[in-house]
C-alpha cells in the first residue's frame, strides 16, 4: 500500500518547525526508512519548495516537485490506476478532504506513527533508535557495484 506524506506538514506537526531545514528533513527520512525495513509498504515524501531531484531508497522515495507538495500529491492520485490504494498522511484537513474526494484514503500523522511505530523525536530529545544517514544510503545505492543483477 503506497503512502504519500506531506513532508513539510508532517515535520511541522511533529517537530514544531515552521520552515523545515535539511536537518528536519533528514530526521524525518531517517525515521521513516528505519520503520519501513521489512515492511511491504512504500512511502513517498513530498516537500514544498523549489524543484529538487527525486531520490529513492528502496521503498522510500523523496520528491521535491517544485511548488506545492499538495498539488503534486493530488496529481499523482489522479494518475493512479487505483487511487483507493493510496493513503495521504497529513494534518492539513483541506488536503485530507481533497485526497479523499480524489479517491485516496487519509491518515493523520499521529495515526501514521501509531501504525509504523512511535513518532519521530522532537528536536533535542534523546533517541534510542539508530541514526540513519540518508546521504550514505544514496551513495551506496547509486554505486553500480552495489546493485544486484
Amino acid at each position: 500500500m503506497p503512502y504519500f506524506l506531506d513532508g513539510n506538514n508532517l515535520i511541522g506537526s511533529q517537530r514544531r518547525a515552521r520552515t523545515p531545514g535539511e536537518e528536519d528533513r533528514s530526521a524525518l527520512e531517517g525515521e521513516i526508512a528505519a520503520r519501513l525495513r521489512g515492511m511491504r509498504s512504500s512511502v513517498t515524501v513530498f516537500y514544498d519548495g523549489p524543484p529538487g531531484r527525486t531520490r529513492s531508497l528502496g521503498s522510500l522515495t523523496i520528491r521535491q516537485p517544485g511548488g506545492s507538495a499538495d498539488d503534486a500529491m493530488l496529481r499523482e492520485i489522479g494518475k493512479a490506476r487505483d487511487p483507493g490504494q493510496i493513503t495521504v498522511v497529513t494534518a492539513d484537513r483541506g488536503l485530507a478532504r481533497r485526497s479523499q474526494d480524489a479517491g485516496a484514503k487519509s491518515l493523520t500523522p499521529t495515526d501514521f506513527w501509531d501504525r509504523f511505530g512511535k513518532g519521530f523525536n522532537v528536536r533535542g530529545a534523546a533517541s534510542t533508535d539508530p541514526k540513519v544517514n540518508v546521504d550514505e544510503w544514496l551513495d551506496y545505492f547509486s554505486n553500480p557495484d552495489n546493485k544486484k543483477t
